[in-house]
């Protein structure tokens, strides 16, 4: 075991579960790494995950420690382990198996397995300083668990970071990329495979809809619509790429769906991209694009929301409904473009970005 500490999760976020305690790690299978974290991104997963009663799912059970958009340093590997050595700096992204057709096809984000091998039953990794004994918590969310300075990784979950990073500042800086950053950037490259042509709107400006504002600007798309009810978003978005905002708590007797068509120039969007799983944003979003138009699910719906629509409308005007995860992306590939862009200015993810300790998690996630 190596001694480490943790955001251990015994209950719901809302009941007050998730504690920084001492724990033990216990060493490295022959597909994994032990890595000593340097900072860890905090999504909207994390808390979604976190705040499921216990048994209300599969996915829900606790103890078990979070987070997923780690970077850090390798201590120790597998003897299967080819992808990174002890020392090596590594930035971190989700799990997959590699050999199911899905991920044979390049499409590793949408692997059969993914539920299983980045949400699945209690993969133990830690145990509770508390209590001495053999690993009793769970680990190895999204592959990683990186709400720990030191945790157990799946190779799979690894990109090796030695040739892209200069220092420890930047390893930190470039955390989020292997989740929120790749979700919204390869959202509009990958998933909706944005030209130039396109009119894009991007519904929700968190990090992973900027990410995708950002993303349309690097596919040099004509117009890039923001949408969101925060100011600060707003300008942001405008600060890195769009064209145009919509603040939704603005629209005085216009409907949603009148609004997105006539910023966008009356036709409406050509893809609409929604990151916030609302459900009347998803309804105006497939209502509001253009004929042959795609709309683009990024954002977590309620579990229990289902989509109606006509079928012989839909038909006629030939729009598609695509879903995304992880922007379609394979870390390995796109994690160092990412760090290339941003080299080149085309990319700025440090505007993004807002360091905090550890031991405010509870403030991070508030925020």
């Amino acid at each position: 075991m190596e001694a480490g500490k943790a955001i251990v999760c015994h209950d719901t976020l809302t009941n007050n579960g998730w504690r920084m305690e001492e724990v033990g790690v216990r060493q490295p299978g022959d597909d994994e790494l032990l890595v000593e974290m340097v900072a860890t991104g905090v999504c909207h997963t994390d808390t979604l995950i976190g705040s499921l009663p216990g048994g209300a799912a599969p996915i829900a059970f606790y103890p078990r420690v979070l987070g997923h958009e780690g970077s850090g340093y390798v201590k120790k590997v597998g003897k299967g382990v080819t992808v990174a050595q002890p020392g090596d700096p590594v930035l971190l992204s989700f799990a997959f198996c590699r050999d199911c057709e899905v991920c044979k096809a390049g499409h590793h984000s949408h692997c059969d397995s993914f539920n299983e091998l980045n949400f699945g039953g209690p993969h133990r990794v830690f145990a509770l300083a508390s209590k001495s004994g053999e690993p009793e918590v769970g680990g190895a969310f999204f592959g990683q668990s990186s709400f720990a300075n030191l945790s157990i990784v799946r190779q799979c979950s690894v990109v090796n970071a030695k040739d892209l990073v200069f220092n420890r500042t930047e390893l930190q800086l470039f955390a989020p990329l292997g989740c929120g950053i790749q979700t919204g950037a390869g959202t509009v490259l990958n998933a909706a495979q944005a030209k130039a042509n396109d009119v894009v709107l991007v519904m929700g400006l968190g990090g992973v809809g900027l990410s995708a504002v950002m993303g349309a600007r690097i596919a040099g798309c004509r117009r890039v619509v923001g949408l969101d009810r925060i100011e600060s978003r707003l300008k942001l978005a405008k600060d890195l790429g769009c064209t145009d905002v919509i603040d939704g708590s603005k629209l005085g007797d216009k409907s949603l769906v009148e609004t997105i068509k006539e910023v966008a120039g009356g036709g409406g969007p050509t893809i609409a991209i929604d990151t916030t799983g609302a459900p009347p944003l998803i309804k105006a979003g497939l209502e509001g694009i253009r004929n042959r138009g795609k709309f683009v699910q990024v954002g977590s719906a309620p579990f229990d929301f289902n989509l109606d629509f006509n079928m012989f409308q839909f038909m006629v005007a030939g729009k598609q409904v695509i879903g995304a995860v992880e922007g379609q992306a394979y870390p390995p590939e796109f994690v160092p473009q990412m760090v290339q862009w941003y080299r080149e200015g085309r990319f700025p993810i440090d505007k993004l970005m807002r360091l905090m300790p550890a031991q405010e998690f509870e403030r991070a996630l508030e925020e």
